[in-house]
């Protein structure tokens, strides 16, 4: 048996940083998409290859999976295919070819779209009692335990999850999944994506400080996920300025994606979540530290042009930032970061429109 698959990378509308704290996210995904090529086989083996990296082919017995000393980029694929066999699922043998459109590094969850693009395609092709919570998982487990990055689950619930022309309202502390419509087009406005072409990593250390600062403050605060501190006073307790600046970040962080997504639920013109935006872009530079000059001159020129709020997205360290603009200015905006990053001897960023899409989901 034979197909092919494809799973989005996203980008979050507002919410970063929440889901290892059991807060809330609200992502859409991108119409970027990694292409999952895959073939049934009974030798017992999994070969992996992809467009990207024609010369790095892996063929590997699918006994040896657990314990393959692999780097790169073919650690996430075989990552997943280490969790369907440890999960005692039969694969009698697997050859799998990527292909993948989403820019890598950019804070786009490129990696989550290989991770689910591959769980997808396996389900099917062995026709596993899988289900998207299940696919999901696997997607985490595979880049915590086999590629070593500390995530939640963000990403991997966006490129499953997402439908087209709406946001992705997650609550990772009661499971809650909804949809919420962001047709940004039928307002005459666009989401604009700036890659500033300074890829992050998320296994070097920063996320996974980030992630252990959480919880020592949720500890010293006598709670057990910093979702349960919804008043922001309350993190006045914390001695530790560090931990209380983290803190106080994923507090108000929760609390704008619950205004984010009652104003488009209610109807509102989107463009008036942009300076919650933009608000949430000045938390995550200044209270979890993880912007760069190239993010804050990004969303700076942005605004300087006249998009009505702008953030870094992601994981942070480097990456991304969007900027909501009216569809008539928004190639006025990118010109205008493209020219302050030429003036600051920044690289050129890559712009895009992003656009809310579907998930992941089998093509032919």
């Amino acid at each position: 048996m034979k197909g092919v698959w494809v799973a989005p990378g996203r980008v979050n509308i507002i919410g970063e940083h929440t889901d290892y704290n059991g807060g809330y996210a609200l992502p859409i995904a991108l119409p970027h998409v990694v292409t999952c090529t895959a073939e049934t086989t009974t030798d017992g083996l999994v070969r992996v290859s992809s467009r990207q990296h024609p010369d790095d082919r892996v063929r590997l017995p699918l006994t040896e999976v657990a314990e393959a000393d692999i780097a790169g980029w073919a650690r996430y694929p075989l990552g997943v295919v280490h969790e369907y066999l440890r999960r005692g699922r039969a694969i009698p043998g697997v050859t799998l070819h990527l292909d993948g459109a989403v820019p890598v590094g950019a804070g786009l969850s490129s990696s989550a779209a290989v991770e689910c693009s591959v769980a997808i395609a396996m389900r099917d092709l062995f026709a596993l009692p899988i289900t998207d919570s299940d696919l999901i998982d696997i997607g985490r487990a595979a880049e915590n335990t086999y590629v070593g990055a500390a995530t939640g689950t963000l990403d991997q619930s966006a490129s499953v999850l997402c439908t087209a022309g709406h946001a992705l309202f997650l609550d990772f502390a009661t499971g809650e999944r909804a949809q919420v419509p962001f047709d940004l087009a039928a307002t005459g406005a666009e989401l604009l994506v700036v890659d500033t072409d300074t890829p992050h990593q998320l296994a070097d250390g920063g996320y996974a400080r980030r992630r252990q600062e959480c919880e020592q403050a949720a500890a010293a605060l006598g709670v057990r996920s910093l979702r349960e501190i919804t008043d922001v006073a309350a993190i006045a307790r914390l001695t530790d300025p560090v931990l209380r600046r983290r803190a106080r970040h994923i507090v108000t962080e929760n609390a704008r994606v619950l205004t984010v997504v009652e104003m488009l639920r209610d109807g509102r013109d989107p463009r008036r979540i942009g300076p919650i935006l933009t608000t949430g872009h000045a938390s995550l530079r200044d209270d979890f530290e993880i912007s760069t000059p190239q993010l804050d001159t990004a969303v700076e020129a942005a605004l300087a042009a006249g998009a009505h709020g702008a953030r870094m997205v992601g994981g942070g360290f480097g990456g991304s930032i969007i900027a909501l603009t009216d569809a008539d200015r928004t190639r006025h905006i990118a010109a205008a970061v493209e020219k302050r990053f030429a003036a600051a001897g920044f690289t050129s960023p890559r712009t895009f429109v992003a656009v809310p899409s579907a998930g992941a989901h089998r093509v032919s």
